[in-house]
């Protein structure tokens, strides 16, 4: 792992304010936060944190992809969520009694991170009632989302959530035909699905040999989008 300072040069208060957390910050808040930012490169595979461990930080993922995971008493790997660039993580702590990761945080192949410190935010934070206020009005609003994604995990069978991963990655809403490739291993996104991936991949192939998708390695063609 490799740390880095981060000079305010290449972070604007532009960027910054389009991540929820720093979205209500005045100029001069966003210049506390950026004097702390730091700059993390991990490689494939390598840890940020592990669970249990002291949380001192938050991060936002600039590029690869992060997991997030947990391992049960039998060493089976859980993947709770997948960080895709763009998406900040670990800030729920900094609210916690106890400032401790509760999950472990794993890169899946090279990534850069920004850190932010925990203390400066909660700092700017009890200085603001009004800035609580805004941060909370944006909290909420993801917790609608988290709402639905454990719908999505507990209502619909391992066929719907597969499907409705599939679909998700169509960004193109015009064409009826469409491609693209897993950007993170399969068995990592079977785990993030709930879904075992000897299931995983029988559900691939039932799809493929309906007709519905053709899966060639890491890459997927949607045949008929509205089928699917």
């Amino acid at each position: 792992m490799q740390y880095q300072s981060y000079p305010d040069t290449l972070t604007t208060d532009q960027e910054l304010q389009q991540l929820y957390l720093f979205s209500c910050l005045n100029a001069q808040q966003l210049a506390r936060i950026k004097h702390s930012v730091r700059q993390i490169q991990l490689e494939d595979e390598e840890y940020l944190f592990k669970q249990n461990q002291r949380a001192e930080r938050f991060f936002m993922l600039k590029e690869g992809h992060i997991k997030l995971l947990r391992l049960s008493l039998e060493g089976a790997e859980k993947v709770f969520e997948v960080i895709l660039p763009g998406q900040t993580f670990a800030e729920a702590i900094i609210f916690m009694p106890k400032s401790i990761y509760p999950v472990t945080a794993q890169s899946i192949n090279h990534s850069v991170l920004l850190s932010f410190e925990n203390k400066i935010y909660l700092d700017i934070l009890n200085e603001s009632s009004a800035t609580c206020f805004q941060l909370l009005s944006h909290m909420s609003q993801r917790l609608s989302m988290w709402i639905n994604e454990i719908d999505n995990l507990t209502l619909q069978n391992a066929t719907h959530r597969l499907v409705n991963y599939l679909l998700y990655q169509v960004h193109d809403e015009h064409h009826n035909v469409y491609e693209f490739n897993f950007s993170i291993p399969k068995h990592v996104i079977a785990s993030r699905l709930s879904i075992k991936p000897e299931t995983f991949s029988r559900i691939l192939h039932r799809l493929n040999r309906e007709g519905l998708i053709t899966v060639k390695g890491r890459t997927v063609h949607i045949d008929n989008v509205d089928r699917l």
